[in-house]
């Protein structure tokens, strides 16, 4: 997605109009973008969690409300957008034991468990599960190059409580784990920063 032509609409304007036209763009670019990713029916929810919005693909409602037959498909994030809210109290990574069993036999040993965003950033996994998917466990922990710049961008939320940010993972199949993942973040002086992390 080209976030900076997106951007470009607002050119001139204070930063925290900028925040308020990506807080209202972005999910209605981001619903037809994963629409036309996805080839198939989707069933769409917006939760607010703390000063994140997710925009989560319910689609085990359709299948259980018998609109569609029951298939392999994956309830999945399409994106997460809000104001870093950098929080003191401890993260509940308790819950992250029982999503989906132990990561390594499930998963292999390149993978963690990990957020779309951040507990210090303002993210949670306790009653909000949407949050946790399988990532490369070098970009999660900062091992390899990318996995360095991933977690520069997060201390850089963390560093600037109140930045606008965002997560929007990207898929080739019908699985819950991105191929990739953008993690996009709109600075104090009102540039873009945006990159895009391989998830495979």
């Amino acid at each position: 997605m080209d976030y900076e032509a997106i951007l470009n609409k607002v050119t001139g304007h204070p930063v925290e109009a900028k925040i308020s036209f990506l807080m209202e763009e972005l999910p209605h670019l981001w619903r037809r973008a994963y629409e036309a990713m996805s080839k198939r029916q989707v069933s769409l929810v917006r939760i607010r969690q703390s000063s994140f919005e997710y925009i989560y693909d319910n689609y085990c409602y359709l299948e259980a409300s018998g609109v569609i037959p029951y298939s392999l498909v994956e309830d999945r994030l399409v994106g997460v957008l809000g104001l870093s809210a950098p929080q003191p109290r401890l993260r509940d990574d308790y819950r992250l034991r029982g999503w989906v069993g132990p990561t390594e036999k499930v998963y292999g040993k390149q993978f963690d468990k990990g957020h779309f965003i951040a507990h210090a950033i303002g993210g949670a996994v306790d009653r909000s599960e949407m949050n946790v998917f399988v990532q490369r466990r070098d970009l999660n922990r900062g091992w390899s190059p990318e996995g360095k710049l991933y977690r520069e961008m997060e201390k850089y939320c963390v560093s600037n409580p109140g930045v606008f940010c965002f997560s929007r993972p990207l898929y080739k199949d019908s699985t819950s784990q991105p191929t990739c993942l953008e993690f996009g973040i709109l600075k104090g002086t009102g540039e873009l920063w945006v990159e895009c992390f391989d998830n495979r």
